[in-house]
C-alpha cells in the first residue's frame, strides 16, 4: 500500500501541478492546452496502474484494453498536434486536413471500446511479489513498438523546422525539443521491450513520461517556447531605448535593460541602490500601489546631474507582485528649459542679468534700503576705447573683453551686489547698505586694479583695458532706480569729458 504511494501517486501528483501550470499561463492557446492534455493522459496512465494493481489479478486484462490502451492510443495524436503546432506547420496545412488528421487514432479507440480485439494491448497478467505484471507477449511487443516508432517521427517536422529556423532563440528551442525526443525514445525502448520482472513496476517506460514532460516543462521555463510573444516583448526589452527596471516591493531590482545600465553608468551611479536614490514620496506611491504617470525627479552624484521622468505599474512575474519603471532622461530638455528661462532675464554672452532683471531687483533693494534707512549705491560702467578695439581685433575679440570685464565686477561685488550688462560696453551694478562714500570709492578702486592686474591677451600681447565709471547714492542722488542711473550717468560723462580712465561719484 506505501510503495505505490511513491511509485504512482507522486508522479499522478505531478501531472497534476504541471497541467494546471501550463494552462494558466495562456488558456488561450493551443500549444498550453495540448501540452495540458499531454499531462492529463500520462496522469489518466499512472491512475490506471495504481488502481489496476489496488484491485484482483481478474480486472488487469479489462482495465488494460478499455483504459490504458484507449489513452496510450490518444497519445501519438496530441503529441503530433503540438509539435505541428510548435513549428508553425499547421498554417501549411489544408483545413480539411488539420487537426483531423491527428486524431484518427480515436477510430482505434472505438473499435477497442466496442469490441473484444486485444491486438493493442497486453492481455495476460500475472502477480509476483509486489506488482501484477503484463506478459511481454506479441500484442505488448506490438503495441510498444507502434509507440517508440511514433515517438522518433516527432523528430521529422521538428528537424525540418530546425533547418528552416530563422533566429538563435527558434534553433535553440528545436534542438532541445529534439534532444528530449531521443531521451525519451530512448527510454521508452530500454524500459518497454526488456522485460525486468518485479525488480520494477509495471510498465517502467511510463516514468519515459514523466521526464519527458518534465523536459518539456524545464524548456518552457527556459526558453518560454509555449508563449514565444514573450520573447518579443524580451528584444523590446533589451532595443527600448528608455531605461527600464524591474522591483520587487521591497524594492530590490530584478532586472534592469542594457539602456538602464547604461544610463546609470554614464551618471556614475548604482542602478541596483535606485531605490535609495527616489523620493519619499515616490516610494510611498508604491508602497500604496497608487499610479506613477510622469513624475519628475532629479537624481545627484557629486558634480552629475540626472533628470529624468518616470512612469511605472504593478505586475504579476510567478504570481508575485512587481512593480515596472521606466525611465526617460530628460536632462537634455530641463537643460534647454532652464537656459531659456535664463535668458529670460540675462545677457546670453556675459550671463550677467539684463536690464529688466537688474531693474526689478534695483526697485526692491530701493524699497528695503528705505525701510531700513541705509544707503544704497549705483554704479555705471562704460568701456574706454571699446570700439577701437573691436575694429582693430574684431568682434569675436570684443565678445571676450566683454566677458573678461563681467568675470572682474562679478568678483568685486559678491556676494552682496548685483551686476549686469545694459547693453554694448556699458554695465552697471549696485551695492546695498552702504555705509560711506569712501566703500563705494574703495569698491571702485578694487575694480580698476582687478583688471590691471588680470590682463586680457591677444596674441600673447596684452590689452590694455580702462573704464569711465559714475556712481550715485540713494536717497542723496534719487529715490527710484531711473533716477539713480540717471545721476550715475551723469556722473560718468564728467569722467568721459575729462579724459576717461576715471570715476566720479556724485554728492
Amino acid at each position: 500500500m506505501i510503495v505505490p504511494i511513491f511509485t504512482h501517486l507522486v508522479p499522478i501528483l505531478f501531472f497534476v501541478y504541471m497541467g494546471i501550470e501550463v494552462l494558466m499561463r495562456n488558456s488561450k492557446k493551443v500549444e498550453h492546452r495540448l501540452v495540458s492534455l499531454t499531462s492529463l493522459c500520462f496522469l489518466l496512465l499512472f491512475m490506471e496502474e495504481y488502481v489496476r494493481n489496488q484491485l484482483p489479478l481478474d480486472y488487469s486484462p479489462e482495465l488494460a484494453a478499455k483504459w490504458f490502451s484507449t489513452i496510450g492510443i490518444l497519445i501519438p495524436g496530441i503529441g503530433f498536434h503540438l509539435f505541428i503546432k510548435l513549428s508553425n506547420l499547421d498554417k501549411k496545412l489544408p483545413r480539411f486536413v488539420y487537426p483531423y488528421l491527428f486524431y484518427l487514432p480515436v477510430l482505434f479507440v472505438l473499435v477497442n471500446l466496442f469490441t473484444n480485439d486485444k491486438m493493442i494491448s497486453a492481455n495476460e497478467f500475472y502477480h509476483e511479489g509486489l506488482w501484477k505484471l503484463p506478459v511481454y507477449n506479441k500484442p505488448y511487443y506490438i503495441a510498444m513498438t507502434a509507440s517508440i516508432v511514433n515517438n522518433l517521427l516527432y523528430l521529422i517536422p521538428l528537424m525540418k523546422v530546425r533547418a528552416n529556423a530563422k533566429t538563435r532563440e527558434l534553433r535553440e528551442i528545436y534542438h532541445q525539443l529534439i534532444f528530449g525526443v531521443l531521451i525519451s525514445a530512448t527510454w521508452f525502448t530500454v524500459f518497454g521491450l526488456i522485460d525486468f520482472g518485479s525488480s520494477l513496476p509495471p510498465y517502467p517506460y511510463l516514468y519515459g513520461g514523466v521526464l519527458w514532460c518534465f523536459f518539456l516543462r524545464q524548456t518552457m521555463k527556459k526558453y518560454d517556447f509555449l508563449n514565444f510573444v514573450d520573447k518579443r516583448y524580451e528584444k523590446m526589452f533589451n532595443l527600448n531605448p528608455a531605461a527600464i527596471l524591474l522591483l520587487d516591493h521591497q524594492g530590490n531590482i530584478k532586472e534592469a535593460n542594457p539602456s538602464a545600465k547604461q544610463l546609470f553608468d554614464r551618471f556614475r551611479l548604482d542602478y541596483a541602490e535606485f531605490y535609495a536614490l527616489i523620493s519619499e514620496e515616490i516610494r510611498q506611491r508604491i508602497h500604496n500601489l497608487e499610479a506613477i504617470s510622469h513624475v519628475e525627479m532629479t537624481l545627484h552624484n557629486g558634480d552629475h546631474r540626472l533628470d529624468v521622468l518616470i512612469d511605472g505599474d504593478y505586475l504579476m512575474v510567478e504570481y508575485q507582485p512587481y512593480i515596472i519603471l521606466i525611465l526617460r532622461d530628460i536632462t537634455k530638455q530641463k537643460e534647454d528649459q532652464r537656459e531659456i528661462t535664463f535668458l529670460a532675464y540675462h545677457d546670453p554672452l556675459t550671463r550677467l542679468p539684463n536690464r529688466r532683471y537688474f531693474y526689478d531687483n534695483l526697485e526692491s533693494a530701493i524699497q528695503e534700503a528705505g525701510n531700513l534707512q541705509h544707503k544704497l549705491a549705483v554704479v555705471l560702467i562704460d568701456l574706454d576705447y571699446f570700439k577701437e578695439i573691436n575694429d582693430k581685433y574684431g568682434h569675436q575679440f570684443g565678445d571676450q573683453v566683454l566677458m573678461h570685464v563681467a568675470n572682474r565686477i562679478q568678483e568685486t561685488i559678491a556676494p552682496d551686489g548685483m551686476a549686469a550688462r545694459l547693453g554694448g560696453d556699458e554695465f552697471v551694478f549696485f551695492i546695498p547698505s552702504v555705509t560711506s562714500m569712501l566703500q563705494v570709492e574703495s569698491m571702485i578702486h578694487h575694480l580698476q586694479n582687478s583688471l590691471e592686474q588680470h590682463e586680457l591677451l591677444h596674441a600673447q600681447h596684452p590689452i590694455s583695458l580702462s573704464m569711465s565709471i559714475g556712481a550715485s547714492l540713494f536717497p542723496d542722488n534719487g529715490k527710484d532706480g531711473d533716477a539713480l542711473l540717471n545721476s550715475a550717468d551723469k556722473a560718468m560723462y564728467k569722467v568721459k569729458h575729462k579724459g576717461k580712465n576715471a570715476y566720479h561719484i556724485l554728492t
